[in-house]
């Protein structure tokens, strides 16, 4: 079997794929938009041919400005494969490779995305072993699962908080203030691992980093006081190549308990709605109990689970 990059001539076949394992997975449709946006790329599509049928597809994705792909968002294997975490570790394998000889010091992770649609559990179950397998297989053997929450117009619209006070700033060293304190004790994974990695004020630095790369607009950000002008913490409103969605909220470690969360998530929910959002998306880690129960008060329901899968950290 051959494990390589799509060409030219296999564009049609790539597009042509179908999967009916209930995951989520790149369509034709969405893989033109992608690649038009450079988000998806030739180079980081992946094929494994066997006598000229392809049997498996894995789709990096990366902003429109990567040097290198980001994450894996869609690894399929044709159904007639008799072991697909075979098949798809070696075609992963055969990509991070050439990834790393690229200059990726790491590969990327993978995300499996689960819907949470009633029925077929056993399905759900069965399509995220073999992948889990593969990418294990593969050297993503870091588990972290989060859970994707969503709003829409008929939760109902929160009104404005009677116990914060909301304002902006355009400073940006007053959020990496920020960004350290919230750092502080949090439960999220990823803020736990880059505060070891970096320290507390590499982690701020960076978070503010990636929040003003994304879609979302800096001016939308808000700091949150209580009446009497202590810092509660800060809600980031941001967007996602797709659409609104819950950027970074956070409260002070010493004001936690009191459920100031709600207040701020609602800022976000109330801030995105008065844009006219149709839908609002968010992720939490699912062991980050009390931010997906803020959630779920906030009349967010959860919509997908999704499994990451990365490296071990070196």
């Amino acid at each position: 079997m051959q494990y390589r990059p799509m060409n030219e001539s296999d564009l049609d076949a790539v597009l042509a794929w179908d999967v009916k394992e209930p995951v989520s997975w790149i369509g034709a449709d969405r893989y033109r938009e992608e690649t038009a946006a450079r988000q998806c790329r030739p180079e980081w599509t992946w094929i494994a041919e066997e006598d000229g049928r392809i049997l498996a597809r894995a789709l990096w994705w990366g902003r429109s400005d990567s040097e290198r792909p980001i994450t894996l968002d869609c690894l399929t294997v044709h159904e007639s494969v008799a072991d697909p975490a075979a098949v798809a570790a070696e075609l992963l394998g055969a990509a991070h490779a050439v990834f790393a000889e690229q200059g990726a010091a790491t590969p990327p992770a993978y995300n499996i995305m689960l819907p949470q649609d009633e029925g077929d559990e056993a399905g759900r179950t069965a399509a995220a072993a073999w992948r889990e397998e593969a990418a294990r297989r593969a050297g993503l053997s870091e588990r972290i699962q989060r859970l994707r929450f969503e709003w829409a117009p008929e939760a109902g619209v929160p009104g404005p908080s009677d116990r914060l006070v909301f304002t902006a700033e355009p400073d940006d060293e007053a959020f990496v203030e920020v960004f350290r304190q919230v750092a502080r004790g949090s439960l999220d994974s990823e803020t736990i691992a880059n505060v070891a990695s970096m320290g507390e004020e590499g982690a701020a630095r960076d978070d503010l980093e990636f929040y003003t790369g994304c879609p979302g607009k800096r001016e939308w950000w808000r700091l949150a006081h209580t009446p009497d002008g202590q810092l509660a913490g800060f809600a980031i409103p941001s967007r996602t190549p797709y659409g609104p969605n819950v950027g970074y909220l956070g409260v002070v470690p010493e004001l936690r308990g009191r459920r100031y969360i709600d207040d701020v998530l609602a800022e976000i929910t109330r801030f995105h709605a008065g844009e006219g959002a149709e839908r609002i998306t968010a992720t939490t880690d699912s062991t980050n109990v009390p931010m997906a129960n803020a959630f779920r008060r906030g009349g967010y329901r959860v919509s997908e689970i999704r499994v990451i899968l990365a490296a071990p950290a070196a």
